[in-house]
């Protein structure tokens, strides 16, 4: 009987070992190893019950642990691995990886380099290694890192789009065209045997590839999702009865719930702090789920305080949170990470609630069939540009993109507390054009168009942010290669956010990047009062600065249309000083009135968006895609 017990054990322990083996090439095995992984936990355990000295018991039940977040049981497993054979590198790296995933990255870099000298041949730990010094800053390291995993191991995918992505933060555009055509191959290559793409939706945004190829890489990460989903076995949610909420004989509320890691100090909460609480409570019950525990911020204590309810989710699983969101009867649920940091997006493939939603966090296409909304506006996401979104387009009118700055930053509107240019070590003298974006947005064409642009324009000056330090060096030598003077180029580090907002007035004209929009950015240096010059390109997130200057009414003298005539507007801006002047005292006049920065106006529309959305659903209609009109012609009722 034991025998025959032991043979169904090893059965099992195969089949998932197996199964593990061959998952990266099969990721839709997952579902079925899920199902078997219990068993196999349960087989791993009964071995060591009765045998010792063995290392791969541990090892195995670490993977499962991992699997089902259970990242602390993990570690112990992996301990005794590592206590059983103190030279298994495969260990240090696997321990290595979960220390990395719950971001004790410090650790993870000892565990890696632990294995390198036990095995220096070891590609993949040189590549972990990259990735942990890419996380902690050391970008120079990171790349020696990745260099040495591939001349290891040349065919290393992922090796190869990390390197990628890392030398883009730090504008080290050497072989660049080379690079990217080979990992748009990659990419291809892998879309077509349905293997996870190397590059992250999040990365994708910002590279010069296909737009149609960036949503099939949303869409493998989305099934993805929806595979980590499947491992809790849940059963379909039952939602509320689709029926209006307001009509002549009911006065209810629509119940609204948005998921967020992102709830504190975070750019998010800088643009959407009031909106939470600024939902019309007649109309719309608000229900906040915090992915991320408390940080302590002024941001994370306002959003507790001013939203209807909030839940703080950050240590229950992801099946947990999708019950508890569906037992709140949410109507439509809002995803404000996308593909960013701390998203749990396998809630989402849950389909907790009715009506799903994304907004704001990712400026792109999330790739899901569960996602049936996607809220932008006209300019950002055309029609005609329809067929690069899975999700069904809500247009708002205006700018999709919300900011706070008319309820948290009226003080940069005083005259009194701004700043002078010799607090930043900036020439007085100067005519100052500032792009303030992070460095990974700039590449060879629009840095080539700037030189072009200082040395066309007499006594000016190109003012970038050390965002990342690392790529100062070679922005400089960059430009003193392409004849710019070395004093032409000022670079000054990241401020907190209300410093930054005010210095930003201290330039003439802000140059934005084409490839990925200055966002959060865009909407700072407007409020500052500071004019743009932004080409739109076919991406949302192409698309965004274009979209924040014409809310404020003089877009059409910020949008250019191509890289000749955004030349040709900063010079010509520049060099006629009275005209650039009346743009800048208009955009100064119009930032308490204009619908960018009228956060209410803003919060009403969405809030049509959302009961437009239910009546739809309530009518037995399909998501489709529509435009929000500024009038309660069927706001709040159902006519």
């Amino acid at each position: 009987m034991l025998v025959e017990w032991m043979k169904h054990c090893i059965a099992i322990i195969n089949v998932f070992r197996y199964n593990q083996a061959i998952l990266k090439h099969l990721p839709t095995l997952e579902i079925y190893i899920w199902n078997v992984s219990a068993a196999a936990a349960s087989c791993y355990m009964a071995t060591l019950a009765v045998t010792t000295g063995l290392s791969a018991p541990f090892n195995n039940l670490a993977v499962i642990y991992k699997q089902q977040g259970n990242y602390s049981d993990a570690i112990s497993c992996y301990n005794e691995v590592l206590r059983i054979e103190p030279m298994a590198a495969d260990g240090l790296v696997n321990r290595g990886n979960t220390y990395k995933e719950i971001g004790r990255v410090s650790e993870a870099i000892q565990d890696y380099i632990h294995a390198i000298n036990i095995r220096p041949t070891m590609a993949e730990a040189h590549a972990n290694l990259a990735s942990a010094y890419k996380d902690s800053g050391h970008v120079d390291a990171a790349i020696k890192s990745y260099r040495k995993a591939l001349l290891l191991r040349p065919d290393f995918p992922e090796a190869t789009c990390n390197l990628l992505h890392t030398l883009q933060c730090v504008c080290c555009w050497e072989d660049r065209d080379k690079m990217f055509n080979e990992v748009e191959g990659i990419i291809q290559r892998q879309v077509s045997i349905s293997v996870l793409p190397s590059v992250q939706p999040f990365h994708a945004i910002a590279y010069p590839i296909d737009p149609v190829l960036a949503l099939e890489i949303s869409r493998k990460y989305a099934a993805h999702c929806s595979v980590i989903a499947s491992r809790f076995a849940l059963s379909p949610f039952k939602y509320p009865a689709p029926l209006p909420v307001k009509h002549e004989r009911q006065s209810g509320r629509l119940r609204i719930g948005y998921v967020s890691s992102d709830f504190g100090n975070h750019p998010l909460s800088h643009l959407m702090g009031s909106v939470f609480g600024m939902h019309n409570r007649e109309n719309v019950e608000v229900f906040c789920y915090a992915l991320s525990p408390n940080d302590g911020t002024e941001w994370r204590q306002r959003t507790q305080f001013e939203a209807e309810h909030f839940i703080d989710v950050s240590a229950m699983s992801s099946d947990m949170i999708a019950k508890l969101i569906n037992e709140d009867k949410i109507q439509i649920l809002i995803n404000l990470n996308g593909y960013t940091k701390g998203a749990r997006n396998e809630i989402f493939a849950m389909q907790p609630a009715p009506i799903q939603v994304s907004y704001m966090g990712f400026p792109g296409t999330t790739g899901a069939t569960y996602i049936d909304y996607l809220v932008t506006d006209e300019f950002v996401s055309p029609t005609r540009f329809s067929h690069i979104y899975s999700e069904k387009l809500v247009h708002l009118p205006h700018c999709y993109f919300v900011n706070d700055y008319k309820q948290k930053n009226l003080d940069v509107l005083d005259p009194t507390l701004q700043h002078k240019r010799s607090d930043y070590g900036l020439p007085e003298d100067k005519f100052i054009f500032a792009c303030f974006n992070q460095l990974y947005k700039m590449d060879p064409e629009i840095f080539n168009t700037w030189c072009n642009i200082l040395k066309r324009v007499p006594n000016s000056a190109l003012w970038l942010l050390r965002f990342p330090a690392a790529g100062e060096m070679r922005l400089r030598a960059y430009a003193v290669a392409q004849g710019v003077h070395p004093d032409q180029i000022i670079f000054t580090d990241v401020a907190m956010k209300q410093e930054h907002i005010r210095r930003s007035a201290l330039a003439d004209l802000f140059l934005d990047t084409p490839l990925c929009n200055a966002h959060t950015t865009g909407t700072d240096i407007l409020w500052a009062g500071l004019p743009m010059v932004t080409r739109p390109l076919e991406k949302m997130a192409t698309r965004v600065a274009g979209s924040l200057c014409l809310a404020t009414g003089l877009g059409d003298e910020m949008i250019v249309s191509s890289m000749k005539e955004y030349e040709e507007k900063a010079v010509s801006l520049a060099l006629d000083r009275p005209k650039l002047q009346s743009l800048t005292n208009r955009l100064k006049a119009v930032r308490l009135t204009c619908p960018l920065f009228d956060t209410e106006r803003w919060v009403r529309n969405l809030e049509r968006a959302y009961f437009k959305m239910w009546n739809i659903h309530c009518s037995g209609q399909q998501p489709h895609r529509f435009k929000v009109a500024e009038n309660d012609f069927d706001f709040p009722y159902d006519r």
